[in-house]
């Protein structure tokens, strides 16, 4: 899979990228401590077992950055502005779940630099988040 940054002048409908990982316990601590989201559903056992999860899950925005990797890494890379996002949270993270993040170009606005994405991570070919970007991609020419 091709990785760096897509200008603008050689995005395409239809391009993909995407990456994978482990959430893990430490990922979820960290997002915890870095976003002062310190809900027990993400951080206590004890607690989370007694939710409707029936045990602990991962920051759905953590799950949601995982898209954002790909859009500032890949598609379209460096240099990409985010001007939107819509997410849709289908279903829970675990900690050592392995979470593929998924991005396709489903229209582009040459013009205006602008590209949508459809957006998904999913688990185990589960889709656990969905959702549309629109992003401000960079380019070869400069004003």
């Amino acid at each position: 899979m091709p990785r760096g940054t897509i200008c603008i002048e050689d995005i395409e409908i239809g391009m993909c990228r995407h990456l994978r990982k482990e959430v893990t316990d430490r990922d979820i601590e960290l997002f915890a401590e870095v976003s002062t989201d310190r809900n027990p559903v993400h951080l206590d056992d004890d607690y989370a077992m007694d939710t409707i999860f029936e045990g602990r899950i991962a920051h759905g925005m953590l799950t949601a950055g995982l898209i954002s990797a790909v859009i500032g890494e890949q598609l379209p890379g460096h240099g990409t502005i985010y001007m939107g996002q819509t997410l849709k949270f289908l279903a829970p993270v675990r900690p050592g779940d392995i979470v593929t993040a998924e991005v396709e170009v489903t229209n582009i606005d040459y013009s205006k630099r602008r590209v949508t994405l459809d957006c998904r991570c999913l688990v185990k070919d589960k889709p656990v988040l969905k959702g549309e970007a629109v992003v401000l991609a960079p380019t070869k020419k400069f004003d």
